[in-house]
């Protein structure tokens, strides 16, 4: 029988381990970016707003009148930032959510702590014809660096695809959010989602969670669509 490492050195001569954002084949047998996707991605650092999580100047700020407390973004959403959610969104690759929960963990400890991590549930007909739920992926893998415990608590109703979509067509068609009937919402919440746009979507979420009962929400995306 095959150690765990003579197994993983049988898989990687069969299937060499590639970029999860550019799919270039990768030197060892690490589960990483390749050096020019790490060097691209674009960091926006500790300096953002905390109500939009965008680099400031943000006036008027777009996150003023949100139902979350704090929001935060480690990285822009472009370039192998972008790739690493597609490939977590669409193909459901697990070192792509272990990738973009790692900055989570390292610059938001602070706002997870004593919190319960919170997934932004996607529609049930894509969730059904994917065969997993990307956010609760991401959310798994925050949990497991940082030890915060996941509560699914938040239930979605059949919505218009966001893909694309415009600033206003998203306001109007953030889908309908509830805490789950097997509990109420976390006292301190914390959202995760892959990528914050226009924070419709989170907006919702943290208003169903107050109803729920949550005093503090605080909104964590991995990536921050700039424009």
């Amino acid at each position: 029988m095959l150690g765990t490492g003579s197994y993983r050195l049988l898989l990687a001569t069969l299937a060499p381990p590639r970029c999860p954002a550019c799919l270039d084949p990768l030197p060892g047998t690490r589960d990483a970016l390749c050096a020019p996707c790490a060097r691209e991605l674009d960091w926006l650092g500790p300096r953002t707003c905390p109500r939009c999580a965008l680099p400031p100047p943000c006036a008027p700020c777009p996150g003023r009148r949100r139902a979350w407390d704090r929001s935060w973004s480690p990285l822009a959403h472009d370039g192998p930032a972008r790739a690493l959610v597609a490939a977590l969104k669409f193909r459901g690759i697990l070192v792509a959510a272990d990738l973009l929960a790692a900055p989570l963990a390292a610059g938001a400890a602070d706002l997870i702590a004593d919190g319960s991590l919170v997934p932004v549930p996607p529609d049930p007909r894509r969730r059904r014809r994917r065969g997993f739920d990307h956010a609760a992926l991401l959310a798994d893998a925050l949990s497991r660096r940082t030890g915060a415990p996941v509560a699914a608590c938040l239930r979605r109703g059949p919505a218009p695809r966001q893909l694309g979509a415009g600033r206003s067509r998203r306001l109007a068609s953030a889908g309908r959010f509830a805490p789950t009937l097997a509990g109420s919402a976390p006292e301190r919440a914390v959202l995760v989602d892959d990528v914050h746009t226009t924070g419709a979507t989170l907006d919702a979420c943290a208003r169903a969670l107050r109803v729920g009962g949550a005093k503090t929400v605080i909104a964590l995306s991995a990536t921050r669509a700039l424009g």
